[in-house]
């Protein structure tokens, strides 16, 4: 449900010391040398290294990555959890606090998709924004019905916010918090936007499996592996809990967030789209929806988290 298309990173070599004019000519070929095979060793060293508190070298000058990942405690799991930070322009330097946005990875997925297979860091640069994208494997983003331990829905509530507020300078209020995500992710971003409407002011899903406990593993069998650990098998009251038809109807409009909702025009998920957003405005429920040409793809992913960035800059408080 999520492919790879990396868009690769070319290392930058820092500018070695500049040598003395005195020096002659087989020293300076000689430290070369010696230069040469102890940057050999370090540059593979450094590809290999985490990007936490990690920098590169830009021009001459040592800049600060613009993402940090970290590791963290998850009660709800009890077990510890990865999640990338993008931090946005000024956050290492002043004081201001800023609006946060969830992104969720899809199925196969981690914390480490967003920013590997779209151009995110390029896009959110113009928004006072901090991006967080947490590694939730093929949960479903949802308290699980076969292993207790699974407990990923509370783990995002009750865990991964709270996490993220006490370690970074955010707008701590609905008005300056957002989630979206793509594929499992947009089915994600739009349940917590339904269960937890009272969190956010800003719900966003491109090519959302919204069927994803309405049978969805009948209808792509490749998907029941990681379906049937989730929401059980047909008739579990997870399936219920988590159907975003039922939670629809058990929500009050005025609470919800605003809603973007963005689907490929060749995407196997586009008529559950279609059903899902069909019963929005008899409900007076304020969202967008959005049918552009793609597939289910991180080329589509590439271009319409563009969109849903542009869209949440003209909701949420910044």
């Amino acid at each position: 449900m999520a492919g790879n298309s990396n868009y690769g990173k070319v290392p930058v070599i820092p500018r070695s010391s500049r040598q003395d004019c005195a020096v002659g000519w087989t020293e300076i070929g000689e430290r070369i040398l010696i230069l040469g095979f102890l940057l050999s060793l370090l540059v593979p060293s450094a590809r290999a290294s985490g990007l936490a508190g990690q920098t590169k070298h830009c021009s001459g000058r040592q800049a600060a990555e613009p993402f940090v990942d970290k590791v963290f405690l998850s009660e709800s799991l009890n077990r510890d959890m990865h999640y990338r930070v993008l931090l946005p322009r000024g956050y290492r330097t002043g004081t201001e606090h800023f609006a946060v946005l969830y992104l969720l990875h899809g199925l196969y997925g981690d914390y480490k998709d967003w920013t590997t297979n779209t151009r995110l860091e390029n896009y959110a640069r113009p928004f006072p924004l901090l991006i967080v994208m947490p590694d939730a494997g093929d949960s479903w983003y949802t308290n699980s019905a076969t292993v207790p331990d699974d407990r990923f829905e509370d783990y995002v509530v009750k865990d991964l916010i709270p996490e993220i507020d006490s370690h970074f300078r955010t707008v701590q209020t609905r008005s300056g918090r957002a989630i979206a995500g793509l594929s499992m992710g947009g089915y994600g971003a739009v349940k917590f936007a339904l269960k937890y409407a009272q969190l956010f002011a800003f719900a966003g899903s491109l090519s959302g499996a919204f069927d994803a406990p309405l049978g969805l593993d009948t209808r792509v069998p490749e998907f029941r592996p990681k379906l049937l650990p989730v929401f059980g098998p047909a008739g579990d009251p997870v399936r219920s809990t988590n159907d975003l038809f039922q939670l629809l109807d058990q929500v009050a409009a005025d609470r919800l967030p605003y809603l973007y909702i963005q689907c490929g025009t060749e995407d196997g998920f586009l008529p559950i789209n279609r059903d899902f957003v069909s019963g929005l405005p008899k409900r007076k429920i304020t969202f967008e929806y959005h049918e552009t040409p793609g597939g289910h793809s991180w080329e589509y992913w590439d271009r319409s988290v563009q969109d849903l960035l542009h869209s949440l800059s003209k909701i949420i408080q910044f």
